[in-house]
């Protein structure tokens, strides 16, 4: 076990030893006297989804055993609207677990995801994260399986064009240097979120690649391991602020923004999934999907359009949305199939041993590796990645409620591209995506009874979520501005940093 502790990139879980599962109060002391460490950082989500920062000098033994015990006040209706100034504050406290040694501190300083709570000392029930743990608990009472989820981070990195090597326009898919500019800055930040705790797949370039007034337009992703879905809610916010940290000390412009211009690739947020039981995965039986898999994802079509009130909460969301873009617009599923919302990638279900035919002098043996996820295609960075996994989550569970799920699966199946012609007639029994931030408003609203079962979603918390789509004003914007370049390009530039 300590070989593949000294394998690890977070420095943390390196030094000590253990798991960062398992790691308590004395342990970050021990770290921070042993290292050097001169500074404490807190961190945390608010409801513009990017993370806050805290910082405290250790100036003693009794202090730093303060703030790890006690935690810190702050302003609650600063970071979340729904929270009144007459009684805002909030207290935050860190989680042991999600310690890391910042990567661009200059003072040797130790960073921690933190956890709110209110003035009686309970969980914030409005905080997405308590949102998350609340719903994760009663899908793994009702059904005994854990909720397992990773995210495949897409954006683009801007900089100036030199004129070398240029991109072939929306051809950038996989693309090596030096034709891609940018795979080193893509390994650097990949190097840093796992210094952080983040499980990583893989990196890549992505399709969009363009020059546009005398500038590089590269799109990159990022994919993750499924991991548990708070720790990989917590990866995908701390992925976000490396990425735009490291492109700014490069003095490269980045952007998670669902709509980058006209005409081009938008960036999305997939989530993938996967039911896990006694360390076994539950997605396939015998090499097919399972009745499991298909009840959750069944679940999940059944909410979908209220789940962009919470994966897709920008008007700029809605513009990547469309047909033909390589983007979900109807609400089905299928397999290895792009062109659906809900997609059951390869699986490494087939018979043959791939190693030893590429590889003639190794033999893989007759086990398969069970990586069987689904994924879900709509979202995009300007979730609230808790808030999202925890709606992904409730509606998966409402699917093992529904008596009629696996007949409802057989008739949301789809093997063929929807978009075709030739496809019209089933296209057109499908439900839609809702088109704007409005219509997401109005599927929550109308769904939010089962949000708020069991109290996993409360109802400030979604009143909230109504109050902002809505307030956007855009019910009738894609038509409204449908050919008018410049309104376009200044909706995209409002929206730009979003998330």
């Amino acid at each position: 076990m300590n070989t593949n502790f000294k394998l690890c990139p977070n420095k943390v879980v390196q030094y000590l030893g253990k798991p960062a599962s398992e790691f308590r109060k004395a342990d970050i002391v021990k770290y921070i006297e042993e290292n050097g460490i001169e500074m404490v950082n807190f961190m945390y989500p608010a409801d513009d989804n990017r993370l806050k920062t805290l910082n405290f000098v250790i100036n003693s033994e009794e202090y730093l055993d303060s703030i790890l015990t006690y935690g810190e006040r702050v302003d609650g209706s600063s970071l979340f609207p729904f929270i009144e100034a007459g009684n805002s504050d909030l207290y935050v406290i860190p989680r042991f677990s999600t310690a890391f040694v910042d990567p661009f501190a200059e003072i040797p300083t130790l960073t921690m995801l933190c956890s709110f709570f209110n003035n009686e000392g309970l969980p914030l029930p409005s905080s997405p994260e308590q949102a998350l743990r609340k719903s994760l608990k009663l899908f793994k009472e009702d059904t005994g399986m854990d909720f397992y989820a990773m995210g495949e981070l897409e954006y683009y990195v801007i900089s100036a064009d030199t004129g070398l090597f240029g991109a072939t326009d929306q051809k950038g898919y996989h693309e090596s240097a030096p034709f891609a500019k940018f795979n080193d800055f893509r390994t650097e930040c990949m190097h840093l979120i796992a210094a952080t705790g983040g499980q990583i797949k893989y990196g890549h370039n992505e399709v969009g690649n363009f020059t546009l007034n005398n500038k590089i337009f590269e799109q990159n992703e990022i994919e993750f391991l499924p991991v548990n879905a708070i720790e990989a809610a917590d990866t995908l916010m701390l992925a976000k602020w490396i990425i735009r940290t490291a492109g700014m000390k490069h003095g490269y412009d980045v952007t998670f923004a669902p709509k980058i211009t006209e005409g081009k690739a938008g960036s999305g947020l997939h989530i993938h999934f996967k039911l896990m039981k006694d360390g076994r995965n539950m997605m396939t039986k015998d090499g097919k999907l399972s009745d499991e898999a298909k009840r959750a994802i069944v679940g999940i079509l059944d909410y979908a359009d209220a789940l962009t009130a919470m994966g897709n909460k920008v008007p700029t969301s809605y513009f990547r949305l469309v047909p033909h873009q390589e983007a979900p617009t109807s609400i089905c599923w299928g397999d290895r199939n792009r062109s659906v919302l809900v997609r059951v990638p390869l699986g490494w279900t087939g018979e043959h041993d791939m190693c030893s035919q590429a590889n003639p002098l190794e033999c893989a043996g007759n086990m398969k590796p069970e990586k069987q996820t689904v994924e879900l295609r709509s979202g995009d960075a300007s979730a609230d990645i808790y808030q999202y996994l925890a709606g992904m989550v409730t509606a998966a569970r409402m699917g093992f409620k529904d008596d009629k799920a696996l007949e409802r699966a057989d008739e949301l199946y789809v093997n063929v591209n929807i978009h075709n012609d030739d496809n019209k007639e089933k296209l057109e029994s499908l439900r839609s995506l809702p088109t704007s931030c409005y219509e997401s408003a109005i599927a929550l609203d109308e769904a939010r009874g089962a949000f708020e079962q069991d109290g996993v979603f409360p109802p400030e918390m979604i009143d909230g979520m109504i109050k902002k789509l809505k307030g956007y004003k855009d019910k009738h914007l894609r038509s409204e501005i449908a050919g008018n370049r410049q309104e376009m390009l200044d909706l995209v530039a409002k929206f730009w940093h979003c998330g």
